[in-house]
């Protein structure tokens, strides 16, 4: 055989490779609405930049025993806004998407190569679970996937889209990556599907319903981000991808900002009420002092009295976290410290400081609370916090109540700088819930108890809730007029951008799981 036509074969394999499942399964994923494998990876990587790898291996063959090139997956990597990528993408259109051996040696040795590289690892996962015909060797394609999953975690961004279907054991990788963006109405991820449900539980559920991107958006918040469209979420991977380093020992990337440094924010104080019962919203304080209110909101339908995402001050990255008065009083529960810890942990494995804002009231209430854990999930939040060593800026904004204080990144957890505006109070609890414990007895011996408990309360809050006796032991560093609030945080950084801090030696800590 000449080269001419050695050459011949290598091209017809890899068209062949193109082709997928055939052009009639291509058709049938258009008319549901799905791009396929590769049409995802032009839309969502810069043009020209994608670089396949494995894509003549195959082990899949269609209904006439021809054999299927590159099967299930495609693989490769290539630039988002010029920054490497490595990804990979399930293609639906060759058994479903499904994992069999050389599905999961392609993913491995992808993951492999992001982790060696320390390049970010992006999955757009379409598929319908482990490929029944091949029995365990596709369930150890999932277990070295999970391990891979795990050694990189805190190492590179990892990043999965779900596209389509996602079930069983394919749900738990992507779990364990950092964040998970899903398309409404195509992409589902439950581990077991509703025809399970109903014949071992008697309830009924549509695969929607059950694991839809509103459901794990809102309700489980297993999901990060949902968009209509395949297209728009890929707007919102590469929005994301602009945020993060590439890797633990990389810098966030600069933005590109023209926002003066020394803005002043006179807005504020006509977006926060004076008075702490009146609720706002706290992303309207966040996008006045960022820079371009430029703000990338991480589970936004979920555990929604908690407001995390990325900015950018000075054109460097932050992560924000922020008590939202606008949703239950913006008080901590179960959910919002599950959310906000583990958002903090993140840019603590990914060098990103933290930016607090605080007006908490304390933790939610109930019996429903205390039985779901409330203390253990509450000790996450402060676990994160005391763990994290990246630059910790915290702004009291109005209150800071009992635990909830300590948790929301006070300096007894260590913060490096802590801020509070003037009419921020500070203390164990509300003045009228303290006056109706301390001073019980007095209130019932007065003859006018209404009089009596308003005249403790301003002596307590006269006495107590105010930030001063706090900047007086050092836990506040500064009082300051809110109009300066983005000039503080902006210098703070500047201090810190070389701060330098280490834990005490040890394989890991025992976070409360």
């Amino acid at each position: 055989m000449s080269f001419d036509e050695k050459l011949k074969r290598m091209q017809e394999l890899k068209t062949k490779a193109l082709l997928g499942g055939g052009q009639e399964r291509i058709d049938r994923q258009h008319d549901q609405g799905k791009l396929t494998a590769r049409e995802r990876i032009e839309f969502l990587l810069d043009p020209n930049s994608f670089q396949e790898i494995d894509a003549l291996t195959s082990s899949a063959t269609d209904q006439s025993n021809q054999v299927i090139v590159g099967d299930a997956v495609v693989t490769g990597w290539g630039e988002i806004n010029g920054r490497k990528i490595c990804i990979f993408s399930q293609d639906f259109t060759v058994y479903g998407g499904s994992l069999g051996e050389i599905v999961g040696k392609k993913i491995a040795k992808i993951m492999d190569i992001a982790l060696k590289t320390g390049t970010p690892i992006i999955g757009l996962n379409d598929s319908g679970g482990a490929r029944i015909q091949e029995g365990v060797t596709a369930l150890a394609g999932y277990g070295d996937i999970f391990l891979r999953n795990v050694r990189a975690s805190g190492v590179i961004p990892q990043i999965s889209v779900i596209l389509g279907p996602c079930a069983g054991g394919a749900v738990y990788s992507p779990s364990i990556t950092d964040f998970i963006f899903m398309t409404d109405k195509t992409s589902q991820m439950f581990i077991t599907g509703p025809d399970v449900i109903q014949a071992v539980t008697g309830e009924q559920t549509s695969a929607e319903e059950l694991g839809g991107a509103n459901s794990h958006n809102s309700k489980s918040g297993v999901a990060h981000f949902a968009s209509s469209t395949e297209q728009e979420t890929f707007e919102e991977v590469r929005r994301l991808i602009s945020f993060l380093p590439l890797n633990n020992l990389d810098s966030p990337p600069l933005k590109n900002s023209n926002d003066p440094i020394n803005r002043e924010n006179k807005n504020l104080t006509k977006i926060v009420p004076d008075d702490e019962s009146v609720p706002y919203d706290v992303r309207e304080v966040i996008e006045e002092i960022i820079d371009d209110k430029n703000f990338l909101e991480v589970h936004e339908l979920f555990a929604q009295n908690i407001v995390v995402g990325f900015a950018s001050f000075d054109s460097k990255t932050v992560g924000i976290v922020a008590n939202q008065p606008m949703y239950i009083g913006g008080v901590l529960d179960i959910d919002s410290s599950r959310k906000a810890s583990r958002f903090v942990r993140f840019c603590d494995s990914f060098n990103i400081p933290v930016v607090t804002l605080v007006d908490v009231p304390g933790y939610l209430p109930g019996l429903d609370q205390e039985y779901g854990g409330i203390i253990t999930h509450g000790a996450k939040l402060v676990y994160a916090y005391a763990e994290a060593t990246v630059p910790k800026i915290t702004i009291i904004l109005r209150k800071g109540f009992g635990g909830a204080y300590d948790a929301m990144g006070s300096k007894h957890l260590g913060a490096d700088i802590n801020y509070a505006w003037p009419s921020a109070t500070i203390a164990v609890m509300g003045a009228g819930q303290a006056i109706n414990i301390v001073a019980r007895k007095e209130i019932n011996e007065a003859k006018d108890k209404d009089k009596m408990r308003e005249k403790l309360i301003n002596e307590y809050r006269e006495k107590l809730e105010h930030p001063y006796i706090a900047a007086a032991e050092g836990y506040i560093d500064d009082i300051i007029d809110p109009k300066d609030t983005r000039i503080k945080i902006i210098e703070a950084l500047q201090l810190l951008e070389n701060k330098s801090e280490s834990l005490p030696p040890k394989k890991h800590g025992n976070i409360p799981l």
